[in-house]
Protein backbone atom coordinates (compact mmCIF):
# COMPACT_ATOMS: atom_id res chain seq x y z
CA UNK A 1 0.00 0.00 0.00
CA UNK A 2 1.48 3.26 -0.86
CA UNK A 3 1.92 6.14 1.87
CA UNK A 4 -1.23 8.29 -0.54
CA UNK A 5 -3.42 5.48 -0.32
CA UNK A 6 -2.74 4.67 3.30
CA UNK A 7 -3.64 8.45 4.40
CA UNK A 8 -7.60 7.69 3.03
CA UNK A 9 -8.09 5.88 6.47
CA UNK A 10 -8.12 7.97 9.04
CA UNK A 11 -5.79 5.90 11.75
CA UNK A 12 -4.55 8.83 13.55
CA UNK A 13 -7.81 8.93 15.30
CA UNK A 14 -7.21 5.93 17.01
CA UNK A 15 -5.66 5.54 20.55
CA UNK A 16 -1.69 4.79 20.08
CA UNK A 17 -0.69 1.79 22.05
CA UNK A 18 1.17 0.02 19.55
CA UNK A 19 3.39 1.01 16.39
CA UNK A 20 1.74 -0.38 13.02
CA UNK A 21 3.27 -0.54 9.97
CA UNK A 22 0.83 1.43 7.06
CA UNK A 23 -1.23 -1.28 6.16
CA UNK A 24 -4.97 -2.02 6.47
CA UNK A 25 -6.25 -5.48 6.11
CA UNK A 26 -9.80 -5.98 4.67
CA UNK A 27 -10.23 -9.79 4.34
CA UNK A 28 -8.73 -12.71 5.87
CA UNK A 29 -9.31 -16.80 4.85
CA UNK A 30 -7.71 -19.80 6.31
CA UNK A 31 -3.92 -18.64 6.76
CA UNK A 32 -4.24 -15.95 4.54
CA UNK A 33 -5.09 -12.07 4.73
CA UNK A 34 -5.35 -9.23 2.22
CA UNK A 35 -4.76 -5.63 2.45
CA UNK A 36 -6.12 -2.79 0.95
CA UNK A 37 -4.31 -2.90 -2.52
CA UNK A 38 -4.80 -6.80 -2.69
CA UNK A 39 -1.38 -7.77 -1.75
CA UNK A 40 -1.63 -11.08 0.15
CA UNK A 41 0.29 -12.29 3.58
CA UNK A 42 0.92 -15.81 5.05
CA UNK A 43 -0.52 -15.45 8.58
CA UNK A 44 1.99 -17.27 11.24
CA UNK A 45 0.34 -14.76 14.15
CA UNK A 46 -3.50 -15.64 13.56
CA UNK A 47 -4.05 -12.68 15.82
CA UNK A 48 -1.26 -14.01 18.67
CA UNK A 49 -2.82 -17.69 18.34
CA UNK A 50 -6.58 -16.21 18.73
CA UNK A 51 -7.76 -17.91 14.61
CA UNK A 52 -7.20 -21.30 16.28
CA UNK A 53 -9.57 -22.47 13.09
CA UNK A 54 -8.07 -19.73 10.34
CA UNK A 55 -9.23 -16.28 9.34
CA UNK A 56 -13.28 -16.72 9.24
CA UNK A 57 -13.46 -20.09 8.81
CA UNK A 58 -17.07 -21.46 7.86
CA UNK A 59 -18.12 -22.09 11.22
CA UNK A 60 -17.71 -19.56 12.82
CA UNK A 61 -19.44 -17.73 10.33
CA UNK A 62 -22.49 -19.83 10.43
CA UNK A 63 -22.46 -19.25 14.26
CA UNK A 64 -22.64 -16.04 14.03
CA UNK A 65 -25.24 -16.06 11.78
CA UNK A 66 -27.72 -18.55 13.06
CA UNK A 67 -27.54 -17.20 16.47
CA UNK A 68 -27.39 -13.43 15.23
CA UNK A 69 -30.90 -13.79 14.04
CA UNK A 70 -32.12 -15.61 17.35
CA UNK A 71 -31.13 -13.65 20.13
CA UNK A 72 -27.53 -11.77 20.70
CA UNK A 73 -27.58 -10.93 24.63
CA UNK A 74 -30.35 -11.25 26.68
CA UNK A 75 -28.59 -10.31 30.10
CA UNK A 76 -26.24 -12.12 32.33
CA UNK A 77 -29.40 -12.31 34.50
CA UNK A 78 -30.41 -14.92 32.32
CA UNK A 79 -29.58 -18.63 31.23
CA UNK A 80 -29.19 -19.32 27.26
CA UNK A 81 -28.64 -22.07 25.09
CA UNK A 82 -25.41 -21.92 23.96
CA UNK A 83 -23.40 -20.64 27.10
CA UNK A 84 -24.91 -23.85 28.79
CA UNK A 85 -24.05 -26.00 25.82
CA UNK A 86 -20.73 -24.65 25.62
CA UNK A 87 -19.98 -24.91 29.36
CA UNK A 88 -21.66 -28.74 29.27
CA UNK A 89 -19.03 -29.67 26.63
CA UNK A 90 -16.14 -28.31 27.62
CA UNK A 91 -16.59 -29.86 31.62
CA UNK A 92 -17.25 -33.02 29.64
CA UNK A 93 -13.92 -32.67 28.15
CA UNK A 94 -11.89 -31.21 31.03
CA UNK A 95 -10.83 -32.63 35.46
CA UNK A 96 -13.26 -29.15 35.78
CA UNK A 97 -17.38 -28.55 36.85
CA UNK A 98 -17.96 -25.08 36.81
CA UNK A 99 -17.52 -22.43 34.00
CA UNK A 100 -17.54 -18.58 33.84
CA UNK A 101 -17.56 -17.15 30.45
CA UNK A 102 -15.88 -13.50 30.14
CA UNK A 103 -14.52 -11.74 26.74
CA UNK A 104 -10.72 -11.59 27.30
CA UNK A 105 -7.70 -13.61 28.64
CA UNK A 106 -7.31 -10.54 31.28
CA UNK A 107 -11.05 -10.92 32.44
CA UNK A 108 -10.29 -14.88 32.69
CA UNK A 109 -7.82 -14.46 34.91
CA UNK A 110 -8.77 -11.58 37.17
CA UNK A 111 -11.40 -13.92 37.59
CA UNK A 112 -9.11 -16.89 38.87
CA UNK A 113 -7.13 -14.32 41.25
CA UNK A 114 -10.65 -13.41 42.57
CA UNK A 115 -11.84 -16.98 42.56
CA UNK A 116 -8.45 -18.06 44.57
CA UNK A 117 -8.63 -15.35 47.10
CA UNK A 118 -12.43 -16.20 47.72
CA UNK A 119 -11.31 -19.80 48.67
CA UNK A 120 -8.43 -18.43 50.54
CA UNK A 121 -10.90 -16.54 52.65
CA UNK A 122 -12.90 -19.38 53.32
CA UNK A 123 -9.98 -21.66 53.88
CA UNK A 124 -8.13 -19.43 56.45
CA UNK A 125 -4.36 -20.28 57.64
CA UNK A 126 -3.69 -22.04 61.21
CA UNK A 127 -3.73 -18.38 62.72
CA UNK A 128 -7.69 -17.64 61.05
CA UNK A 129 -5.88 -15.33 58.80
CA UNK A 130 -7.12 -15.00 55.24
CA UNK A 131 -4.80 -16.52 52.78
CA UNK A 132 -3.87 -13.94 49.84
CA UNK A 133 -0.70 -14.51 48.11
CA UNK A 134 -0.61 -16.28 44.51
CA UNK A 135 3.02 -17.41 43.46
CA UNK A 136 3.46 -16.55 39.81
CA UNK A 137 6.47 -16.79 37.22
CA UNK A 138 8.94 -14.45 36.35
CA UNK A 139 8.73 -13.85 33.22
CA UNK A 140 5.17 -14.96 32.76
CA UNK A 141 2.59 -12.78 30.97
CA UNK A 142 -1.33 -12.52 32.73
CA UNK A 143 -2.80 -9.68 31.02
CA UNK A 144 -2.95 -6.23 30.64
CA UNK A 145 -5.12 -4.93 33.72
CA UNK A 146 -3.12 -3.73 37.12
CA UNK A 147 -3.96 -7.13 38.72
CA UNK A 148 -3.13 -9.36 35.86
CA UNK A 149 0.31 -6.88 35.23
CA UNK A 150 1.28 -7.81 38.61
CA UNK A 151 0.84 -11.07 38.42
CA UNK A 152 2.86 -11.01 35.34
CA UNK A 153 6.60 -11.51 35.16
CA UNK A 154 7.70 -9.18 32.63
CA UNK A 155 10.71 -7.13 33.06
CA UNK A 156 9.88 -3.75 33.60
CA UNK A 157 6.02 -3.98 34.51
CA UNK A 158 6.77 -3.33 38.24
CA UNK A 159 6.84 -0.42 37.70
CA UNK A 160 4.99 1.39 34.78
CA UNK A 161 1.61 1.61 36.85
CA UNK A 162 3.04 1.32 39.92
CA UNK A 163 2.15 1.01 42.38
CA UNK A 164 1.35 -2.62 42.06
CA UNK A 165 -1.47 -5.41 43.49
CA UNK A 166 0.74 -7.01 46.19
CA UNK A 167 0.36 -10.60 46.97
CA UNK A 168 2.49 -11.70 43.60
CA UNK A 169 5.75 -13.49 45.05
CA UNK A 170 8.14 -14.58 41.97
CA UNK A 171 9.24 -18.10 40.88
CA UNK A 172 11.27 -19.79 38.03
CA UNK A 173 10.06 -21.83 35.67
CA UNK A 174 10.70 -25.29 36.06
CA UNK A 175 12.88 -24.53 39.24
CA UNK A 176 10.32 -26.23 42.21
CA UNK A 177 12.60 -25.32 44.92
CA UNK A 178 12.09 -21.61 43.95
CA UNK A 179 8.20 -22.12 44.02
CA UNK A 180 8.45 -24.00 47.79
CA UNK A 181 10.88 -21.53 49.74
CA UNK A 182 8.45 -18.47 48.22
CA UNK A 183 5.56 -20.91 50.53
CA UNK A 184 4.27 -19.21 54.02
CA UNK A 185 1.08 -18.92 55.85
CA UNK A 186 -0.76 -16.13 53.12
CA UNK A 187 -0.42 -18.52 49.97
CA UNK A 188 -3.18 -19.56 48.68
CA UNK A 189 -2.34 -20.90 44.74
CA UNK A 190 0.20 -21.04 42.15
CA UNK A 191 -0.70 -19.63 38.85
CA UNK A 192 1.28 -20.60 35.79
CA UNK A 193 1.15 -20.57 31.94
CA UNK A 194 1.91 -24.39 31.06
CA UNK A 195 3.96 -22.67 28.25
CA UNK A 196 5.22 -19.31 28.57
CA UNK A 197 4.42 -17.46 25.02
CA UNK A 198 5.59 -13.74 25.51
CA UNK A 199 8.76 -14.94 26.98
CA UNK A 200 9.67 -16.78 23.92
CA UNK A 201 7.94 -19.96 24.00
CA UNK A 202 9.41 -21.99 27.08
CA UNK A 203 7.24 -24.94 28.32
CA UNK A 204 7.00 -26.49 31.39
CA UNK A 205 8.61 -29.14 31.60
CA UNK A 206 6.53 -32.36 32.48
CA UNK A 207 8.27 -33.55 35.78
CA UNK A 208 7.88 -29.64 36.55
CA UNK A 209 4.07 -29.86 36.48
CA UNK A 210 3.70 -32.88 38.34
CA UNK A 211 6.28 -31.70 41.21
CA UNK A 212 4.13 -28.11 41.31
CA UNK A 213 0.91 -30.45 41.34
CA UNK A 214 2.58 -32.34 44.43
CA UNK A 215 3.53 -29.33 46.31
CA UNK A 216 0.29 -27.98 45.99
CA UNK A 217 -1.16 -30.70 47.01
CA UNK A 218 0.96 -30.81 49.94
CA UNK A 219 0.47 -27.30 51.03
CA UNK A 220 -3.33 -27.61 50.38
CA UNK A 221 -2.76 -25.06 48.08
CA UNK A 222 -4.55 -24.34 44.46
CA UNK A 223 -2.83 -25.27 40.95
CA UNK A 224 -4.05 -22.16 38.12
CA UNK A 225 -3.06 -23.09 35.00
CA UNK A 226 -3.08 -19.95 32.77
CA UNK A 227 -4.07 -21.63 29.77
CA UNK A 228 -5.23 -18.33 27.38
CA UNK A 229 -2.46 -19.10 24.77
CA UNK A 230 -1.39 -22.93 25.49
CA UNK A 231 -5.74 -24.35 25.40
CA UNK A 232 -7.88 -25.29 22.90
CA UNK A 233 -5.65 -27.56 20.89
CA UNK A 234 -2.33 -25.48 20.12
CA UNK A 235 -0.51 -27.74 22.07
CA UNK A 236 -1.51 -31.18 20.36
CA UNK A 237 -3.48 -31.98 23.62
CA UNK A 238 -7.48 -30.36 24.27
CA UNK A 239 -5.77 -28.58 27.06
CA UNK A 240 -1.29 -28.41 28.05
CA UNK A 241 -2.65 -29.51 31.27
CA UNK A 242 -3.76 -33.03 30.29
CA UNK A 243 0.61 -33.16 28.93
CA UNK A 244 1.60 -34.19 31.97
CA UNK A 245 -0.83 -35.87 33.45
CA UNK A 246 -2.04 -33.42 36.24
CA UNK A 247 -5.59 -31.95 37.17
CA UNK A 248 -4.99 -28.35 37.99
CA UNK A 249 -8.08 -26.63 40.18
CA UNK A 250 -8.76 -24.00 37.97
CA UNK A 251 -7.62 -22.98 34.64
CA UNK A 252 -8.56 -20.19 32.30
CA UNK A 253 -8.86 -20.38 28.69
CA UNK A 254 -9.51 -16.95 25.27
CA UNK A 255 -7.83 -16.53 22.01
CA UNK A 256 -8.30 -19.83 20.50
CA UNK A 257 -11.99 -20.57 22.29
CA UNK A 258 -13.24 -17.91 20.60
CA UNK A 259 -11.71 -18.41 16.93
CA UNK A 260 -11.61 -14.60 16.37
CA UNK A 261 -14.47 -13.30 18.36
CA UNK A 262 -14.04 -12.13 22.18
CA UNK A 263 -14.35 -14.91 24.55
CA UNK A 264 -13.07 -16.38 27.61
CA UNK A 265 -13.18 -18.79 30.36
CA UNK A 266 -12.82 -19.55 33.84
CA UNK A 267 -13.11 -23.06 34.91
CA UNK A 268 -12.77 -24.37 38.48
CA UNK A 269 -13.85 -27.89 40.73
CA UNK A 270 -16.63 -28.16 42.27
CA UNK A 271 -15.05 -27.68 45.59
CA UNK A 272 -12.97 -24.50 44.36
CA UNK A 273 -16.22 -22.61 43.32
CA UNK A 274 -16.87 -21.01 45.64
CA UNK A 275 -18.55 -17.40 44.32
CA UNK A 276 -21.30 -15.91 45.84
CA UNK A 277 -23.98 -13.66 44.10
CA UNK A 278 -22.37 -10.09 43.74
CA UNK A 279 -18.32 -11.69 43.36
CA UNK A 280 -18.00 -12.09 39.89
CA UNK A 281 -20.10 -10.89 36.66
CA UNK A 282 -19.94 -8.72 33.91
CA UNK A 283 -21.92 -7.23 31.27
CA UNK A 284 -21.00 -9.72 28.02
CA UNK A 285 -20.41 -12.48 30.31
CA UNK A 286 -21.68 -15.86 28.66
CA UNK A 287 -23.74 -13.94 26.17
CA UNK A 288 -24.70 -16.55 23.28
CA UNK A 289 -23.29 -14.64 20.08
CA UNK A 290 -20.31 -15.25 21.06
CA UNK A 291 -20.42 -18.33 23.20
CA UNK A 292 -22.59 -20.15 20.15
CA UNK A 293 -18.48 -19.14 18.12
CA UNK A 294 -16.78 -21.34 21.19
CA UNK A 295 -19.10 -24.41 20.74
CA UNK A 296 -18.77 -24.37 16.94
CA UNK A 297 -14.89 -23.87 18.00
CA UNK A 298 -15.08 -26.52 20.17
CA UNK A 299 -17.04 -28.89 18.20
CA UNK A 300 -14.57 -28.81 15.49
CA UNK A 301 -11.55 -29.35 17.69
CA UNK A 302 -13.54 -32.83 19.16
CA UNK A 303 -14.20 -34.23 15.69
CA UNK A 304 -12.79 -37.53 14.75
CA UNK A 305 -8.79 -37.05 14.08
CA UNK A 306 -9.06 -33.52 14.24
CA UNK A 307 -6.21 -33.20 16.86
CA UNK A 308 -4.40 -36.20 16.19
CA UNK A 309 -3.47 -33.57 12.70
CA UNK A 310 -2.78 -30.93 15.32
CA UNK A 311 -0.06 -33.71 16.44
CA UNK A 312 1.17 -34.69 12.75
CA UNK A 313 1.34 -30.52 11.59
CA UNK A 314 2.80 -29.95 14.93
CA UNK A 315 5.95 -32.90 14.78
CA UNK A 316 6.07 -31.63 10.91
CA UNK A 317 6.93 -27.43 11.76
CA UNK A 318 8.87 -28.70 14.20
CA UNK A 319 11.33 -30.75 11.79
CA UNK A 320 10.79 -27.69 9.27
CA UNK A 321 12.56 -25.27 11.60
CA UNK A 322 15.10 -27.39 13.09
CA UNK A 323 16.15 -28.10 9.35
CA UNK A 324 16.21 -24.32 8.93
CA UNK A 325 17.85 -23.49 12.21
CA UNK A 326 20.94 -25.58 10.68
CA UNK A 327 20.61 -24.23 7.08
CA UNK A 328 21.16 -21.03 8.35
CA UNK A 329 23.28 -21.48 11.36
CA UNK A 330 20.96 -20.27 14.10
CA UNK A 331 20.46 -21.71 17.55
CA UNK A 332 17.56 -24.31 16.93
CA UNK A 333 13.53 -24.33 17.82
CA UNK A 334 11.52 -24.90 20.57
CA UNK A 335 8.06 -25.35 21.83
CA UNK A 336 4.84 -27.55 22.01
CA UNK A 337 2.50 -28.25 19.15
CA UNK A 338 1.69 -25.74 17.26
CA UNK A 339 3.07 -23.00 19.12
CA UNK A 340 6.94 -22.94 18.79
CA UNK A 341 9.85 -20.77 18.25
CA UNK A 342 12.94 -20.02 16.38
CA UNK A 343 16.26 -19.03 18.14
CA UNK A 344 18.02 -17.14 16.00
CA UNK A 345 20.87 -16.55 18.53
CA UNK A 346 21.20 -12.73 17.37
CA UNK A 347 18.99 -9.88 17.65
CA UNK A 348 17.57 -9.72 14.05
CA UNK A 349 14.14 -10.70 15.20
CA UNK A 350 12.20 -7.55 14.40
CA UNK A 351 14.73 -7.04 11.18
CA UNK A 352 12.87 -10.28 10.00
CA UNK A 353 9.43 -9.34 10.30
CA UNK A 354 9.64 -6.56 8.73
CA UNK A 355 11.64 -8.05 5.53
CA UNK A 356 9.18 -10.61 5.64
CA UNK A 357 6.21 -8.65 5.68
CA UNK A 358 7.43 -6.29 3.18
CA UNK A 359 9.12 -9.04 0.48
CA UNK A 360 6.77 -9.57 -2.23
CA UNK A 361 4.81 -9.89 -4.40
CA UNK A 362 3.32 -12.03 -1.51
CA UNK A 363 4.43 -11.28 2.38
CA UNK A 364 4.88 -13.54 5.14
CA UNK A 365 3.26 -12.44 8.99
CA UNK A 366 5.92 -13.24 11.55
CA UNK A 367 6.11 -12.41 15.65
CA UNK A 368 9.28 -11.91 17.11
CA UNK A 369 8.25 -11.10 21.10
CA UNK A 370 12.26 -11.45 21.89
CA UNK A 371 14.62 -9.47 19.82
CA UNK A 372 16.61 -12.92 19.58
CA UNK A 373 14.03 -15.52 18.24
CA UNK A 374 10.48 -15.61 16.04
CA UNK A 375 6.76 -17.24 17.38
CA UNK A 376 5.08 -19.13 15.35
CA UNK A 377 0.96 -19.61 16.39
CA UNK A 378 -0.79 -20.86 12.65
CA UNK A 379 -3.85 -21.50 12.78
CA UNK A 380 -4.78 -25.72 13.61
CA UNK A 381 -5.96 -26.39 10.55
CA UNK A 382 -3.15 -25.26 8.54
CA UNK A 383 -2.16 -27.02 5.62
CA UNK A 384 1.68 -28.70 4.68
CA UNK A 385 1.95 -27.27 1.78
CA UNK A 386 1.04 -23.29 3.94
CA UNK A 387 4.38 -24.88 6.52
CA UNK A 388 6.29 -25.89 3.47
CA UNK A 389 5.77 -21.99 1.88
CA UNK A 390 6.37 -20.31 5.35
CA UNK A 391 9.86 -21.93 5.62
CA UNK A 392 11.07 -21.42 2.08
CA UNK A 393 9.93 -17.73 2.43
CA UNK A 394 11.54 -16.91 5.79
CA UNK A 395 14.67 -19.05 4.18
CA UNK A 396 14.85 -16.43 1.70
CA UNK A 397 14.52 -13.55 4.37
CA UNK A 398 17.35 -15.11 5.91
CA UNK A 399 19.64 -15.19 3.04
CA UNK A 400 19.61 -12.13 1.91
CA UNK A 401 20.56 -10.66 5.99
CA UNK A 402 23.20 -12.80 5.65
CA UNK A 403 24.42 -11.57 2.38
CA UNK A 404 23.40 -7.91 3.91
CA UNK A 405 26.03 -8.77 6.76
CA UNK A 406 29.10 -10.08 4.86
Amino acid sequence: MSHKEFKQYPVQDLMYVTPRPELVFTEGSGMWMTDHTGKRYLDYLQGWAVNSLGHSPQCIQDALTIQAKKIINPSPAFYNAPSAELAALLTANSCFDRVFFGSSGAEANEGAIKLARKWGKLNKNKAGQNRFEIITFNHGFHGRTIATMSASGKPGWDTIFAPQVPGFPKAELNDIASVESLINEHTVAVMLEPVQGESGVVPATREFMQALRALTKKHNLLLIVDEVQTGMGRTGELFAYQLAGIEPDIMTLAKGIGGGVPLSAMLAREEVACFEAGDQGGTYTGNPLMTAVGLAVLKTLLAPGFMDTIKEKSAYLSAALTKLSEKHGLDGERGEGLLRALKLGKDIGPQIVDMARDMGPVGLLLNSPRPNLLRFMPALNLTIEEIDQMIAMLSEVLTRIEKQNK
